[in-house]
C-alpha cells in the first residue's frame, strides 16, 4: 500500500501524537509499505532521524493564520509562501503558539473544519493537489481536527481516509463559545464521510462514538506503540528516592497536583526525608507563570533543595531522566486518550501512579506496572506514591513486570500490524463499493 500520513508538527517540542505517528510510519515502511510522512503547519519534532525524508511542510502555519485573518488577500499571502513557509521561521513562530488568543484558535479551528467553505480553503486545495501527485492508495489523518479536508479528498481523489483520534475532545472543549459548539457540530457532520476512525483506547473510542454519533464498528481501537530499542532498562532504584513528572508542565496535566502531593508526603513524614521531585517536559512561554507558582509553593514548604525542573528535553535527556526515577506520576485532570509517557516510563522499568480515569486503567490492566488512585485527590495521590516509595521491593517488582508487558504489547510493530489490517479492510470496502455501487 502507498499511504500518505498527514501529521501537524509542533515546531519546537515533542508531542505524543507526533511520536506515535512517526513510529507508525517507520514500522509501516519496515512492513514493506510506501508510507509518506507529510508535516502540516509546523516542522515535526520526533525522537529519531527525520522521517519526512525531505517532504516540505504543507499548509504552513503562518500562512494559515494570515489567511484566516485576511481571507481576501490569500493570493497576496501566497506570493510570500517561500518566505513564510521557511522551516526555521515556522519553528520560531511556534515558540509563541501558547500566546495565541482563544478567539483566534476558535476561528482557525472552525475554519479548518469547514474545509472549502472556510477561510483556509485555498490552503486545503493546495494540499489535495500535493497529495494527488503522490498517488496514494489511502490517506491517514493524525487527528479529527483535519477532517475538514475529507469531503475534498472523497470528491477529487476517491480514496479512503483513516482518521486517528488523539485527544481532540480536550482541545475542542477548551475553545470559547460559540466556537466549541460549532466545531463539534461540524465534526459530527463530517464523521460519516471518514472511512474508519482509529482510537488509542477503549475509553476514548467509547467517548468519541457518543460525541460523534457513530456506531460501535466505526471506531476501531489500536493502542499506541513505540520503538523501545533505545530505552535502556533501569538498573537500580535511585538513592535518594525521586518522584518524576514527564509531560507538558501545565495544570491540565496535573502539575499542581503532583507538587501538592509531594509537599503532603513530606508533611506526613513517612517517606525518606530526602525524597525529591523532578519535573520535566515541554515548556512554552505561556507556561512559565504557572511553573513559577509551583516553585514558590515548594520554596514556602522549605523543599527547594529537593526539587528541579528540566525543560524541553532531547530524546537522550528524556531516557536518562526516566532512568533516574523511583516512580512516575502525571495526574492529568482530564480523560487522557492514552498517555504515552506511561508506557515510556514502564519501558525502562519505572512504575507509575496514575488517576483512575481516561486510558490509564487500560494500560495498567495490561501491564500491571503501577497503581491507580482516585482522580483529582491530592490525598489519594500522596498515598499511592507513598505506598511505592516505602516498599522498594514492590516498586521494583511492578517496574520489572511493567517493562516486560510494555515491550511485548505496546510495540510499534504490533501497532503497525493492527493499523495495516484496518487500511486493507478500508481499501476492500472501497473496491467493493466501486464494483457494486448502490
Amino acid at each position: 500500500m502507498r499511504i500518505v500520513q498527514l501529521t501537524p508538527g509542533t515546531g519546537t517540542f515533542f508531542c505524543g501524537s507526533c511520536l506515535r505517528d512517526d513510529a507508525l510510519v517507520r514500522q509501516l515502511r519496515a512492513r514493506g509499505h510506501e508510507a509518506i510522512m507529510v508535516p502540516l503547519y509546523l516542522p515535526l519534532v520526533t525522537d529519531g532521524e527525520d522521517s519526512t525524508e525531505g517532504t516540505p511542510i504543507q499548509v504552513g502555519g503562518i500562512r494559515l493564520y494570515l489567511q484566516q485573518k485576511f481571507p481576501r488577500l490569500w493570493w497576496f499571502i501566497d506570493f510570500f509562501r517561500p518566505f513564510l513557509d521557511n522551516p526555521a521561521r515556522l519553528a520560531r513562530a511556534a515558540r509563541h503558539m501558547g500566546m495565541t488568543s482563544a478567539r483566534d484558535l476558535g476561528e482557525m479551528t472552525r475554519g479548518s473544519l469547514r474545509g472549502e467553505s472556510g477561510h483556509q480553503s485555498h490552503a486545503w486545495g493546495e494540499l489535495v493537489d500535493f497529495i494527488r501527485e503522490e498517488k496514494p492508495d489511502l490517506i491517514s489523518l493524525s487527528n479529527g481536527l483535519l477532517c475538514g479536508m475529507v469531503p475534498i479528498i472523497e470528491r477529487d481523489l476517491g480514496i479512503p481516509v483513516i482518521c486517528s483520534l488523539q485527544g481532540e475532545d480536550a482541545f475542542l472543549d477548551a475553545l470559547p463559545e460559540p466556537y466549541r459548539t460549532e466545531c463539534w457540530d461540524v465534526l459530527r457532520e463530517l464523521a460519516p464521510q471518514v472511512s474508519q476512525f482509529v482510537a488509542a483506547s477503549e475509553f476514548y473510542a467509547s467517548g468519541m462514538r457518543t460525541r460523534l454519533g457513530l456506531e460501535k464498528g466505526r471506531i476501531a481501537v489500536v493502542p499506541n506503540g513505540m520503538d523501545f530499542s533505545e530505552y535502556p532498562a533501569r538498573v537500580e532504584l535511585p538513592d535518594p528516592p525521586v518522584i518524576g513528572f514527564l509531560a507538558r508542565l501545565i495544570k491540565d496535566k496535573g502539575l499542581d497536583q503532583i507538587v501538592d502531593a509531594f509537599i503532603e508526603l513530606h508533611r506526613r513524614g513517612e517517606v525518606p526525608e530526602d525524597t525529591r521531585l523532578h519535573l520535566a517536559g515541554t515548556v512554552m512561554s505561556s507556561d512559565e507563570k504557572f511553573i513559577e507558582v509551583q516553585r514558590m509553593k515548594i520554596e514556602e514548604a522549605g523543599l527547594e533543595d529537593h526539587f528541579e525542573v528540566r525543560r524541553n528535553l532531547s530524546f537522550a535527556e528524556k531516557t536518562e531522566f526516566l532512568g533516574e526515577l523511583s516512580v512516575l506520576s502525571v495526574p492529568a485532570t482530564y480523560g487522557e486518550a492514552f498517555g504515552l509517557y506511561v508506557i515510556e516510563a514502564l519501558a525502562v522499568g519505572v512504575p507509575v501512579v496514575q488517576p483512575e480515569h481516561g486510558g490509564f486503567p487500560e494500560i495498567l490492566a495490561r501491564t500491571d506496572g503501577g497503581l491507580l488512585v482516585e482522580a483529582d485527590s491530592t490525598k489519594a495521590l500522596a498515598e499511592g506514591l507513598e505506598a511505592l516509595l516505602c516498599d522498594p521491593d514492590r516498586a521494583l517488582e511492578l517496574g520489572l513486570r511493567g517493562r516486560q508487558e510494555t515491550l511485548a504489547y505496546y510495540s510499534a510493530e504490533r501497532m503497525a500490524e493492527d493499523f495495516e489490517k484496518i487500511c486493507a479492510d478500508s481499501l476492500k470496502s472501497v473496491k467493493a463499493f466501486t464494483e457494486n455501487p448502490i
